[in-house]
């Protein structure tokens, strides 16, 4: 029966594409889409998804309460189930580790009691690691990873009596052992709005109108940043849509606010202030991060109480940072209340799903996806080192306007945990860009990330990469020779720079060379005849056995206009230690009035 239906909708939604492309023009419908984006249904899923996860591998990891994990593979549309973790999973909070395990704390009893449990899943393995208890439950906790891989864990219910546990609690990696927060005992209400701020505190954005740094080193201890402009957000949604720029819109009861406002946490003394409002009051909403720094609001009620489905609001909306406007785009089919998540794939859509007892999803393209050809990413690593740069290959390089990073979604409950979202300076190279990761372990934390590259503020299909702190991956720094004549004969190429290890290859065009490891500064590759029998350009990378890219440096294939030089005899060939300058003779052929001596990979006057 279950197939039955979702050929029967699948056969539905072919036939209400066919009757509209017959009544509306596909170029009007094109300009249409550019203008507002485009809802499409998606699979329809087995139970509810409250808690939503973007695995590294790029499947959707999702849960109800205690039932199997469910992973939705977008790619070919297919189910599987995963390992149980041994307790009832619903109304936990989680987030990914920086190696990309989720971690995973409180748990649900009954309505308002929480368990104390916390575990870790491996999606590699398909395992759960159960690790020491918390001080007492906690239902509807938010996680926030710290810069060193520690967990912060705030709030969750413990029970009706109790109300919210006060005590903020560490899960420090090295020794996989809690650190009670003991002076920073606070009372706070459920799935707060957590962010990593550039001080490397964690900044409290609510939903009570006082805002607040928690400093997590030794017990901790809370600072008041003020108060919102806006009371209650009460299942509203926030986002940190720049490192240490926050925003926060929507919430409250009675009834809902259409509000929206922002904090800049990088200034000497940050407040909040309004921006413009949504077109809609929403509460049960999701903010989500966009790969060109738009924030996407999907779903929500504008109706009074808690989730009064009569008041469901279909139109998306999407706030623009630079602007600080809002434009109001395409309605969804499905009302989206509470239990709903909304979450942004690789291929840079949102799916949204849930709200209670409702097992359709949507697809939602943002208008950026009808603005033009997709860029195209056609090689990364897997891993990147902090504050070093790595080979992107695109044959779009001279297009591209913005590389960004968006950090995999943990979502519940209209939070997004541990959201992250960071740009990076880049360089046009030969074949591609030479990306510089973010240096900032607050603004963007080890972990895994959607890589995407924008043309004109159209983004590719992203990668997912991870950003690895405490280590180093190679770097080129020069060539020698740097150029050599078209139709020349195989020659050896030597490769200068950094953080070398046996194994190394040095990569032509993305393609692997024979390698020889000189020194942790040196390789040597040979380069065949083959390689540089057309004059252009030559991609020169390196790449370790762990899957570390080095960046790119371009190797000149020069016309018969331009051969390669030859050296031949130097004049002196030696001098004394410590003695004074002195001219070198270079003597050879093919020497130009551009050509350049370098002594020791130096240029030289």
């Amino acid at each position: 029966m279950k197939n039955s239906s979702i050929v029967c909708r699948r056969i539905k939604a072919a036939l209400w594409t066919f009757l509209g492309l017959s009544l509306m023009p596909a170029i009007a419908m094109a300009q249409q889409a550019s203008a507002v984006g485009q809802w499409q249904d998606g699979p329809t899923l087995p139970n509810v998804p409250i808690h939503t996860h973007l695995l590294p591998e790029g499947k959707l990891m999702m849960w109800q309460s205690a039932e199997e994990p469910l992973v939705w593979d977008p790619a070919t549309n297919v189910f599987t189930s995963r390992s149980m973790s041994g307790f009832n999973v619903f109304c936990t909070g989680h987030s990914f580790l920086p190696d990309g395990r989720l971690f995973v704390a409180g748990g649900h009893i009954q309505n308002n009691v929480g368990l104390p449990e916390a575990s870790i899943y491996d999606s590699t393995d398909n395992t759960w690691s159960r690790q020491p208890q918390m001080n007492a439950g906690r239902w509807y906790p938010t996680n926030t990873v710290m810069p060193n891989g520690d967990v912060l864990v705030v709030s969750g219910s413990i029970d009706n009596t109790q109300g919210s546990n006060p005590l903020p609690q560490v899960w420090e990696a090295v020794t996989g052992s809690w650190r009670d927060l003991t002076s920073a005992q606070l009372s706070l209400p459920l799935y707060p709005y957590m962010f990593l701020a550039p001080n490397g505190k964690v900044f409290l954005a609510g939903p009570s109108q006082m805002t607040r740094y928690l400093d997590t080193s030794g017990t901790g201890s809370w600072s008041n940043v003020g108060n919102r402009t806006t009371a209650s957000r009460d299942y509203g949604s926030s986002i940190m849509y720049e490192p240490g720029k926050v925003f926060i819109a929507g919430g409250g009861s009675q009834p809902p606010t259409n509000t929206a406002e922002v904090i800049d946490l990088n200034a000497s003394q940050p407040a909040w202030r309004a921006v413009a409002p949504m077109a809609n009051a929403r509460r049960q909403m999701y903010a989500t991060m966009l790969p060109d720094g738009k924030v996407l609001v999907t779903g929500g009620t504008s109706g009074r109480g808690f989730n009064n489905p009569d008041g469901a609001v279909f139109a998306a909306e999407m706030w623009d940072p630079e602007t600080e406007a809002w434009t109001t785009l395409a309605s969804a089919r499905v009302k989206r209340l509470y239990h709903a998540v909304a979450i942004l794939l690789p291929d840079a859509r949102v799916l949204t799903t849930g709200g209670d007892n409702t097992l359709e999803t949507e697809l939602f393209s943002p208008p950026y996806l009808f603005a033009g050809a997709r860029p195209v990413i056609s090689s990364a690593p897997t891993t990147v080192a902090r504050d070093q740069a790595f080979f992107l290959g695109t044959a779009d390089a001279a297009d591209i306007t913005q590389v960004s990073w968006v950090r995999l979604g943990s979502t519940t409950h209209t939070v997004t945990m541990s959201q992250a979202f960071a740009r990076s300076k880049f360089t046009r190279v030969a074949g591609g860009l030479n990306v510089t990761v973010p240096s900032s372990e607050t603004a963007a934390p080890g972990g895994h990330y959607m890589l995407f590259i924008l043309k004109n503020g159209v983004p590719s299909v992203a990668r997912i990469i991870r950003i690895a702190d405490g280590i180093n991956a190679p770097a080129i720094s020069s060539l020698s020779p740097s150029s050599a004549a078209a139709g020349g004969g195989q020659f050896t190429l030597t490769v200068n720079g950094s953080n070398f290890a046996s194994g190394a290859t040095v990569r032509w065009n993305g393609s692997n060379r024979t390698t020889a490891f000189v020194s942790p500064t040196q390789l040597r590759a040979t380069i065949a005849a083959a390689d540089i029998a057309a004059a252009g350009m030559a991609s020169i990378t390196v790449t370790t056995s762990d899957g570390l890219v080095s960046n790119a440096i371009a190797f000149t294939i020069g016309g018969a206009s331009n051969p390669a030089p030859t050296l031949n005899t130097i004049n002196p060939t030696a001098a004394s230690a410590g003695g004074p300058a002195f001219t070198l003779t270079v003597n050879g052929t093919s020497f130009v009035s551009s050509s350049l001596i370098r002594w020791n990979g130096a240029v030289r006057t």
